[in-house]
């Protein structure tokens, strides 16, 4: 099993990531994905997450201080992934396609079948999500570093949707912190339920295409 320690433990803000570290890193968050979608983020082991990864116990503090530190930074990795498929998705929009309404669900339907992961991978982040809330609930420090990252991530999410849908000729009808609140809020009721039912279905994507209707119009 490799050792990759070295290092101070976690990682340090502004500091340069050695290729190697980087490659460490990923690993870990491969093998953490896995292990907490097969066991929960609670009962997973570190133990386990290194073993599924090829690494020793150094390797793992070498890059995070804990296991909710490592669940914070798979969150991360998974939303920024998304941010650019977004922008990928988006950029393929041009803005006479987006004239109608009819236009407009067509295009958000596209854009959120680039962002989405597999009816797999949804299901597992669902469940873990909600487990780490759970544990978030519980104990305050866990709370506190949550919350920070969910404000970060959600504001530059705003920033990035109010400039993608700027880009195509349309713009959010109410402010653009309340059209993301809600139109994430819809897209979470929505898998949720359709997991919950064991339903194979679109449900989030049809929230979200009915709030699309009334927070989004024209520029």
């Amino acid at each position: 099993m490799a050792d990759e320690s070295g290092g101070h433990p976690g990682r340090t803000v502004g500091a340069v990531i050695s290729p190697r570290r980087e490659r460490t890193r990923g690993r870990l968050l491969d093998a953490a994905f896995d292990v907490f979608a097969r066991h929960g983020v609670q009962a997973a082991s570190i133990e386990a997450v290194c073993e599924a990864a090829g690494f020793t116990r150094g390797a793992f503090y070498s890059n995070f201080a804990s296991k909710e530190e490592l669940f914070l930074a798979l969150t991360e990795r998974q939303i920024r992934a998304q941010l650019t498929a977004l922008e990928v998705a988006t950029s393929d929009v041009q803005p006479a396609e987006v004239g109608t309404r009819d236009g407009i669900r067509e295009a958000v339907r596209g854009i959120i079948a680039s962002v989405l992961p597999d009816p797999a991978a949804a299901q597992s982040w669902s469940v873990m999500a909600l487990e780490f809330e759970l544990l978030a609930l519980r104990d305050p420090q866990i709370a506190a570093r949550y919350a920070e990252q969910q404000v970060r991530l959600r504001d530059e999410l705003v920033g990035v949707l109010e400039r993608l849908v700027g880009s195509i000729g349309l713009r959010f009808a109410v402010d653009p912190r309340t059209a993301v609140d809600l139109l994430l809020g819809a897209f979470e009721t929505g898998q949720r339920t359709a997991l919950l039912a064991g339903a194979d279905d679109d449900r989030a994507s049809v929230l979200i295409e009915a709030l699309v209707d009334l927070l989004v119009t024209p520029a």
